[in-house]
């Protein structure tokens, strides 16, 4: 079967099982079988399929047909730029978690540290890594700093490491297993920055079916109401960083106004919205 008509079919089967954006899952599963980029796709239409190749095509679409995430069956997702590794044990990075890294961007401008000019004293902090989205663009936009992560889990910890050796990061980047800041108490980071598990069960039902079902799910909720990390990563921030340090990290909109009233004895509280207008990043400074 040709390029043009398994795409075809592809499209009118995902259409069917409600997968979102089917044409866009369709090409991408097919661009991933293929090795191939989406040009290729159109610029040979009347291409066939090996067997081995239309074997792997359908087990991709059977798996995304059942809800499975296209960034795990594919095992990549790209962020700031970079094509990362992901795997189920790790969240999977979205567009939204790039505001993170442009406001640290705008604070670090602000007090003179230019991102070609970085000072080699700089000192991030990364909690709840992940896939190490967060630190990798910030080691790739702060050549001089220093910078730690921490996650909890050994392997999101793993990938994050095959993430940061894959864009020849490792040297740059420290990985610590622990929950939140334990064992940062010292008081010296110039920035802690994370993107917490922030909704809560309550909100289960709102939040997307392939979510649910398939990123881990203590990277997604927090407890009953979506504050229970957030209220415990606060006061370990304020122990870890230096006087005048930032906390940064992603919020969603249904608990900003908690997260608002624990920053009361910060400085310079602020949140900002993303694109569509949702309050997406708190950001404070240590009195």
């Amino acid at each position: 079967m040709t390029l043009r008509d398994l795409l075809t079919l592809a499209v009118a089967r995902l259409t069917a099982e409600r997968v979102p954006s089917p044409r866009m899952n369709a090409e991408l599963l097919l661009m991933f079988v293929l090795g191939s980029d989406r040009a290729y796709l159109y610029a040979h239409p009347e291409r066939e399929l090996t067997s081995d190749e239309a074997a792997r095509y359908e087990a991709a679409l059977r798996e995304r047909s059942r809800g499975v995430p296209a960034q795990y069956i594919t095992g990549h997702q790209e962020f700031w730029g970079m094509d990362l590794i992901v795997s189920p044990a790790v969240l999977i990075p979205r567009p939204e978690t790039e505001h993170v890294i442009e406001t640290v961007l705008e604070l670090a401008q602000a007090e003179r540290a230019v991102v070609q000019e970085c000072s080699p004293d700089m000192k991030i902090l990364d909690v709840g890594t992940g896939s190490g989205c967060i630190a990798l663009a910030l080691a790739k936009e702060f050549p001089g700093a220093e910078i730690h992560t921490t996650d909890i889990s050994p392997a999101a910890l793993e990938i994050a490491r095959a993430n940061a050796a894959r864009h020849q990061l490792e040297n740059r980047i420290h990985f610590h297993q622990t929950d939140l800041l334990a064992g940062f108490d010292h008081g010296r980071f110039d920035f802690v920055v994370s993107n917490p598990p922030y909704v809560g069960e309550s909100e289960g039902d709102s939040v997307q079916l392939e979510v649910r079902k398939f990123e881990p799910r203590q990277a997604v909720f927090a407890g009953t109401t979506g504050m229970e990390v957030i209220a415990r990563l606060i006061p370990q921030a304020q122990a870890a960083l230096r006087p005048g340090g930032w906390l940064v990290m992603e919020i969603s909109g249904i608990i900003s106004t908690e997260v608002t009233r624990l920053l009361g004895e910060w400085e310079d509280v602020r949140i900002t919205p993303d694109l569509q207008s949702i309050p997406r990043v708190a950001r404070a400074r240590k009195r």
